[in-house]
Formats: structure tokens, sequence, C-alpha cells
């Protein structure tokens, strides 16, 4: 089974780097040194996602030397990631992300693995940094990923930017909008005073929890022996003791 998760879920997500870029290697001609992929996950940690095979056994901790539990053997096979980032100086001065990279293993594709990685990276962007839209590069000739990002994504053409890649090839400009994704905070604010009024309306003298359930079993006790003791006439004895004069 493939899972989506964002790079910074792992307790030391370094160790996964190497792997993110070996999957970046194999598959594209734009590649990176590896402190660039640190960048981004130590700036912008909830945008980045990876796609990793699950152990079949789970995760088992180790023991390095220093003694503490080790990770980094038992860390999943990466088939897939998004890197990507918020623009630090976005030149028309409006908020908005931009997807550095993305790649999918060859043999894990046609699973819509890529479309996921993309969701989920646009709705943190959204979501974490209010991002206006997110933007993207992406070859003429790049037929499937065009397709994805046109087609699949609702990506719009922005402009061609001539020469873009080191080898001369042209690039298509990509954006998309993510207003439609931002989180609605008066919404979110009106209805935890609707809760909080709701609480308010309850009846505090009402018994709550299991310890007024106990209270209320033990005065039914109460009442239950007081019954029994009156049908057996004690009642009436220790009434007629204490009306004689003591000796």
């Amino acid at each position: 089974m493939v899972d989506i998760v964002p790079l910074s879920s792992y307790p030391s997500y370094i160790d996964l780097l190497p792997s993110i870029q070996t999957c970046n290697i194999t598959n594209l001609p734009e590649n990176y040194f590896l402190k660039y992929y640190l960048y981004h996950a130590l700036t912008w940690p909830q945008l980045s996602f990876v796609a990793v095979v699950r152990p079949k056994g789970g995760y088992k901790a180790g023991t390095s030397k220093a003694g503490a539990g080790d990770l980094s053997g038992n860390y999943p096979k990466v088939v897939g990631y998004v890197l990507a980032k918020m623009e630090e100086e976005p030149t028309d001065g409006m908020q908005h992300g931009h997807i550095t990279s993305l790649s999918v293993m060859r043999t894990h594709r046609r699973l819509g693995i890529a479309e996921r990685l993309m969701r989920m990276s646009q709705k943190a962007m959204a979501e974490s940094h209010r991002a206006n839209y997110v933007s993207l590069h992406v070859r003429m000739s790049n037929v499937a990923a065009l397709r994805l990002y046109r087609d699949t994504l609702g990506f719009e053409v922005e402009k061609v930017e001539s020469k873009y890649y080191a080898d001369g090839e042209d690039a298509y400009a990509m954006h998309l909008n993510l207003q439609s994704m931002w989180m609605d905070w008066k919404a979110v604010e009106a209805r935890d005073k609707e809760n909080e009024k709701n609480d308010d309306a309850q009846d505090e003298g009402d018994a709550v929890g299991d310890l007024g359930k106990k209270d209320d079993a033990k005065d039914q006790e109460k009442m239950v022996k007081v019954k029994v003791g009156r049908g057996l006439g004690v009642g009436e004895l220790v009434e007629r003791n204490e009306s004689q004069p003591s000796a």
C-alpha cells in the first residue's frame, strides 16, 4: 500500500531526502543538490509530501550506538514526492505557492499518486499560508505532465517562457487559483460560539457522569431499606422504646 504523507511527519525526515533525490534523478533532467531539498523541508515543512510504500511488518525501531531508538534503517521506500514552497518575494505582490518538483517512479505510475501529491500540497498552501494561487513550470514537450496539470487539476497556462530550461527548451508557466480552498474563519468562530451557547443551556442540576448515577443508586438503596424495616415493625418498636422513661 502507498501512503501520501507530509515529509515532516517522520521523526527525522532528513533520512528520507536521499531517497527523494534518487526519485528525482531517476525520472527528471532537472536535478538539485541535497541541501536544496533540506531547505524546502526546514522552511516550508507543511507543503512537501512523499509517497511511500508501507512496510508489511510495520515500523520496527532499532537501537543506535547512543542507545536511542533509530528508525533510519526501517524507513519506507519512497516512490514519489512533491517539493513545494511559498514564493518568498512575489513580483506581483500576492502571496502564492510554487511547485518546485514533482516525480513518481515508473513502477508506481497510473495509480493517481501524482494527482494526490499535488492536491495535498495545494490544500496545505491554502490552509497554512492562505496562498492566493499556486504556480509551476512544465516542459512544452511533457505531454503527460501537461495533461495532469491542465486537464485533471485545472491549471491554466499563463505564458510561455522561452528557453526556461538549461537545455534550451521552452516552458509553460501555469497557475491555479486557491482562494476557494481558504478556511472560512468567520464560519468557524460562529460555530464555536454556537457550541458555547448550547453548553451553557444545559441544566447544571442534572446528574452528570457516573458520579451522579452512583449517588442516585445509594439514595434508592436507603429508601428501600427504610421501607423494608417499617414493614417488619422495627420502626414502631424503636418509637415505643424512645417514649418510655429511662430507668
